[in-house]
């Protein structure tokens, strides 16, 4: 047994309060846990936010505000969580002032204060001071009907009024606005079903309006000029997406004051009268004469509620129309067109000279552009060119008085996305636009976010632009929460779209270098960084730099630089850039050359000063491709050296374009600009002068970004995936790869997506949050410490779709000893893209190699495969491709043995067949006898232990079943059918027996035996051919003999023994007898003519029932009959009786007799119709009864009865 639940208890529980009209309270309660739900209720109905209600949690404490407090506040109220529930109460305290001005509260009754800015009172608002307003006291049946409240979305439902005849009445409703995404729907309804937002007019107006600061949609009906007729049930409802709630009220209607006398009578009716000195108009003759499209305006105006009843009533009654006489062919009752095509409507009139009207919606209309008069004979058009949704209308065509009406739709067509949305990556902070273009113009599209509904908020978050075609949603100030996928919407389709939000990283393209300056040098640190718009501070030894005349700060797109002019000693030190926002920094060191005069000997061999000399990796100079090369090697020598720069063996000189050579005081510089990968090598320096030479080699390593990678290639795709792979670079540019970038867009798109911001290692990346259905492409970047590498190819497009679940019921169908037959069903989830077929694979017991069954896919799904090694163990399994791939393969439980399973055979002889089959002579015989057995067994049929004739019988064997074919069946095909099926040693046997029956030969020797007074008695022997069947029985028949011919014959005896008594032969006549074997008479076979002698008539004779009736027990429900058998010369009446009472006419009970056995048939009998039944016969000789007693049981034994001891102590 489960524990039960604990219920959520209060730790503080909200208290009874008293406080003054217009003051404010508060109710503060405090639970357990911070999740759970709390609840708080008026007289056990939900209290939302509103106005009036202030709600509000923070943790575990939960308060209820209540605001402007009034007389009716002091009711009951409870606060519910989980289960527990506390009830507690507001009491109203009268203040001091009210007091002495109002002592008796039953005078003055405190009136609430209404706020500022609150929107009208619920109650009716009048248009003069006789107007009716809703009664504050009214009954409790005519309180708004709370028990269709579903969600409780109304903070102020409308209130039931009274109004008098003329006067003008306000009806109110409010909802919350707060907790709702989108703005909600309120429908006004009369009656059931009436919908009063297409009745809008003079007497009645809808309206609504919006306070952004209590967040309240306000929703107005005005009644002006109320009618007795607008008295009624009105309900209002209001839904918000899956929010729905529901209000019931009435409005009732007195009739108008009058001041002219006063009766006393009128004060003790409950029910106002109205006399109207109008005279009565015929409802259903003005819905006769209008066209259906006023059918609802009428019943509305005459109060007609039931417009069902009213569409029979209209049916039913005929409409008889006059005809026309200026007419000849009217307008269709209602024509449609699409929205900018051209429509032409058509009448033809009797006079030719008849001046015409066109009217749409009662208004005349004049020629135009657009409308175009044409008079053609006797024939009339109006042509209607580029429709709009404006013409849909009704028309009207008048000539004099008469008039002939139409109305025409004007069908608005699909509005397609011509150009789709397309997919976004930004950083946090911008700005971002979805821009799509429509076919239509003012097009009205929804825009979602993860299928949520964007609606215009508060602040202003999204917002939407319309620029003809175009529509654009801009969203402002991006967050990470933004992202996610943004559909827009039209009723002719829909585009779909991904944001990608990333976080702000600052990534340095160019970072600031020591350097080592002389004295009057100028000094220029420069980096460079990926935000423009990102700004930064430069330190010296931690203290921040302040430009001056030598010292300028420059910040020029991504490029920040200091310069500093003049260089002196007290400049050395550690420069910093620090990049505003950002927790990093870049630094370099500013190095002081200081130049020492020393006196040195005149003659001074050249000697060059590096300290990168060699070719060690350390030693080697890197420059970036494109970047310029500066060699600046310090070289000392008296007298000044010449300096020689060379390549291998090539000098290098300025003629070079790209090469720039100079010699200054104490330094050779070499230059190149624009460093490529050619100019990567060994450089010599040699210095000579007259005292001697000098010689350095300097290694120069060109480094680049990689080169872009191969096309990759999509090994795999999912429901909203795809694996793709590629190959590294050829080149690295020098330095080795140290990740990818991958991009990805949409096919009809230009604009590519990033899909990683960090190099991804490897090769093979899984790239996910695509669409399915969608095509893509993917290109990828190579990234080395240079920088990242052109694009590569984009791959093959794409659409990332889910491979389908596995095959169910793989199962083996049918075995051989080199073939095998398999069936399965297709798989349960097919998925967006269409199966295009299975693949069937096998591999014997214990090896992992799979071989196909066969080339290519099947659609079927049942296969054979064939060529397989007998008493091998095999494994099998199929599995679904489509677009995506292969699915799950579905395999066999257990390895087959491929080898056919014998089946023993056996014949499954039809039940028709296990009797003796009968037929007659040149009847066809078709035997069809099933048979199973595996390998194919040998069938063979005999007869009486002989083998058949194939000339006389056709037989056909199949695998499953033979057949037996005699097309004209003869007597000697009687006999007994044997058929054995035997495979190997094993065989069985089945016999149909097949009778072939002919009509029988005439009876022999018939004599008479005996005559007495008219009875006649007869005796002969069986015929000698029976017809290959026995004898049922004889006919006797007797005819006059002077009308022997076959139609005056008289069958008046059916004999089974060869032998019977003729009854009834009349004296003095000679008759003839025609003898024949039963059921096939045959008049050629006996005749004997009898001649009886006059004699004396025999009195007539009632012999008793020669079977009585049996008493029985019947089931209830089950037809049931009493038979008994009677004789009686002449032939007797039969009448049957229950309980004493003639049953013979009624209609439970149906009489037979058939040579004298009478039956009564008692069709489901219940138990009432037990009791005893009488049969009595009568003619004119006397009577006989016979009874018997019927019982009627119930079909099923009664519940109360009690059971039989045996059953107690069997249980």
């Amino acid at each position: 047994m489960p524990e039960p639940t604990k219920k959520t208890a209060f730790t503080k529980k909200p208290k009874t309060q008293t406080a003054e009209i217009g003051a404010t309270v508060i109710f503060e309660a405090e639970t357990e846990k911070t999740d759970v739900k709390v609840r708080w209720q008026r007289d056990s109905k939900d209290i939302a936010s509103s106005y009036k209600y202030t709600i509000s949690a923070e943790g575990n404490m939960h308060s209820l505000t209540i605001n402007n407090i009034v007389q009716e506040d002091a009711v009951g109220y409870a606060v519910i969580a989980g289960v527990s529930k506390v009830k507690f109460e507001l009491k109203i305290k009268e203040s001091e002032a009210q007091k002495a001005i109002s002592p008796d509260p039953a005078v003055a009754e405190p009136k609430p204060e209404e706020p500022k800015e609150a929107p009208p009172a619920p109650t009716g608002s009048s248009a003069s001071d006789t107007s009716g307003t809703v009664s504050d006291g009214l009954l409790e049946s005519h309180q708004p009907d709370t028990r269709q409240d579903l969600t409780g979305l109304f903070t102020e439902k409308p209130q039931s009024g009274e109004v008098n005849v003329g006067e003008n009445i306000t009806l109110v409703a409010r909802v919350c606005g707060e907790s709702l995404l989108k703005k909600p729907t309120v429908k006004w309804f009369k009656g059931k079903w009436m919908d009063l937002a297409s009745k809008s007019g003079k007497h009645l107006q809808l309206k609504e309006h919006y306070d952004r600061n209590s967040k309240v949609y306000t929703f107005e009906m005005h009644i002006i000029a109320a009618k007795a007729n607008f008295a009624g049930g009105y309900r209002c409802e209001v839904s918000s997406r899956d929010k729905f709630d529901s209000c019931n009220f009435d409005l009732v209607v007195h009739e108008a004051r009058t001041t002219d006398g006063f009766d006393i009578r009128t004060a003790f009716r409950r029910t106002a009268v109205h006399v109207s000195t109008e005279p009565e108009v015929d409802v259903w003759e003005i819905l006769q004469k209008a066209p259906p499209s006023a059918y609802e305006k009428i019943a509305f105006q005459y109060g007609i509620t039931d417009l069902r009843g009213m569409l029979k009533r209209l049916k039913k009654m005929k409409k008889e129309e006059k005809k026309s006489a200026a007419f000849l062919r009217k307008l269709d009752p209602a024509y449609q067109v699409e929205k900018g095509h051209k429509i032409k409507l058509q009448i033809e009139v009797a006079n030719s000279d008849a001046e015409v009207k066109w009217l749409k919606n009662g208004q005349e209309i004049h020629p135009t552009g657009r409308y175009i008069f044409e008079s053609v004979g006797n024939k009339r058009f109006l042509t209607i060119n580029n429709c709009t949704l404006a013409d849909d209308a009704a028309y009207t065509c008048m000539i004099g008085d008469e008039k002939t009406f139409t109305e025409l739709f004007v069908k608005e067509p699909p509005v397609l996305i011509v150009r789709n949305l397309e997919d976004q990556m930004v950083m946090k902070g911008e700005r971002v636009e979805f821009e799509c273009e429509v076919s239509e113009e003012g097009a009205q599209v929804k825009w979602e976010k993860d299928g949520v509904e964007l609606t215009r908020d508060e602040s202003f978050k999204y917002r939407f632009k319309k620029d003809g075609c175009k529509h654009v949603l801009i969203i402002n100030d991006v967050t990470k929460e933004d992202c996610g996928h943004y559909r827009v919407k039209t009723n002719g389709g829909q585009s779909l779209a991904e944001l990608m939000v990333q976080e702000k990283q600052l990534e340095v393209y160019q970072n600031i270098a020591d350097l080592t300056v002389k004295a009057k040098d100028q000094a220029v640190f420069k980096c460079e960084v990926s935000d423009e718009n990102v700004k930064g501070i430069w330190y010296k030894n931690g203290v921040e730099v302040k430009p001056d005349a030598r010292t300028h700060i420059t910040h020029i797109g991504r490029i920040h630089k200091l310069t500093i002019d003049e260089v002196k000693p007290e400049d050395e030190g550690d420069y910093t850039f620090v990049p505003e926002g950002y927790a990093f920094n870049l630094s370099a060191k500013l190095n002081f050359l200081e130049v020492k005069i020393d006196f040195v000997p005149r003659q001074d061999p050249p000697k060059i000063h590096l300290d990168c000399m060699g070719r060690t990796a350390e030693s080697t100079i890197l420059v970036v491709a494109g970047n310029k090369l500066r060699l600046d090697v310090p070289i000392t020598g008296d007298p000044a050296p010449t300096v020689v720069w060379t390549k291998g063996e090539k000098v290098l000189t300025d003629s070079d374009g790209r090469v720039h050579v100079e010699s200054t005081k104490g330094h050779c510089i070499f230059t190149i600009e624009g460093a490529e990968r050619q100019d990567e090598g060994v450089y010599s320096v040699i210095v000579r002068n007259p005292a001697g030479e000098d010689t350095a080699d300097i290694n120069v390593k060109v480094v680049d970004v990689p080169d872009p990678p191969e096309a990759p290639r999509i090994l795999s795709v999912g429901e909203d995936s795809c694996v793709v792979q590629w190959d590294p670079p050829l080149f690295d540019g020098g330095q080795p790869v140290i990740g990818y970038v991958l991009e990805r867009k949409k096919t009809k798109s230009y604009r590519w997506m990033r899909l990683n911001f960090d190099p991804y290692k490897e090769t093979t990346y899984e790239a996910k949050r695509m669409i399915e259905g969608v095509a893509y492409e993917m290109r990828v970047y190579a990234v080395n410490t240079i920088g990242m590498s052109r694009p590569s190819a984009a791959s093959q497009p794409f659409v990332p779709v889910a491979p389908t679940s596995e095959p169910t019921g793989l199962c083996v169908d049918d075995i051989s000893d080199t073939t095998i037959s398999l069936k399965w069903r297709a798989p349960e989830r097919i998925g967006s893209a269409e199966l295009e077929g299975y693949g069937v694979e096998y591999c014997k017991e214990g090896s992992d190699e799979w071989i196909p069954a066969f080339s290519g896919l099947t659609e079927r799904t049942t296969v054979i495969v064939h060529d397989l090694p007998t008493g091998e163990k095999m494994q099998f399994r199929v599995r679904a491709y489509n677009m995506a791939g292969p699915s799950l393969p579905a395999t066999l439980q257990q390895a087959v043995t491929i080898r056919e399973i014998m089946q023993r055979p056996k014949i499954w002889l039809p039940r028709n067949l296990r009797q003796t089959l009968i037929k007659k002579v040149g009847e066809m015989i078709n035997l069809v006898i099933p048979f199973q057995g595996k390998p194919r067994p040998q069938v063979t049929w005999t007869k009486n232990d002989e083998l058949l004739d194939p000339k006389q019988v056709s037989i056909r064997n199949s695998d499953t079943d033979t057949i037996l074919f005699i097309r004209r069946s003869e007597r000697k095909d009687s006999g007994k059918y044997e058929v054995q099926v035997q495979i190997e040693n094993v065989e069985d046997r089945a016999s149909v027996n097949i009778q072939i029956v002919d009509l029988p030969g005439p009876p022999q020797n018939l004599k008479v035996i005996d005559v007495w007074g008219f009875n006649v008695a007869l005796e002969w022997k069986p015929p000698k051919d029976n017809g290959n069947c026995d004898i049922t029985g004889y006919t006797i028949q007797k005819a006059d003999k002077k009308t022997m011919v076959n139609p005056n014959l008289q069958i008046c005896v059916f004999a089974k023994m060869e032998n019977c008594i003729l009854f009834s032969v009349l004296p003095s006549v000679q008759a003839c007898c025609n003898l024949s074997p039963r059921p096939c008479p045959d008049l050629s076979a006996v005749i004997i003519v009898l001649s009886l002698p006059l004699c004396t008539l025999e009195p007539l004779r009632l012999f008793p029932h020669t079977d009585p009736l049996v008493s029985r027990s019947v089931i209830a429900g089950y037809n049931a009959t009493l038979s008994c058998s009677v004789r009686g010369i002449p032939k007797p009446k039969i009448t049957w009786y229950k309980n004493k009472m003639d049953i013979t006419n009624e209609a439970k009970y149906r009489m037979f007799s058939n040579q004298g056995v009478l039956t009564l048939e008692i069709r489901k009998p219940c138990p009432f119709d037990g009791g005893v039944y009488m049969c009595k016969a009568v003619n004119d000789s006397g009577e006989d009864v016979v009874e018997c007693k019927l019982e009627v049981r119930r079909k099923y034994m009664p519940l109360t009865q009690e059971l039989p001891r045996n059953l107690h102590s069997n249980s």
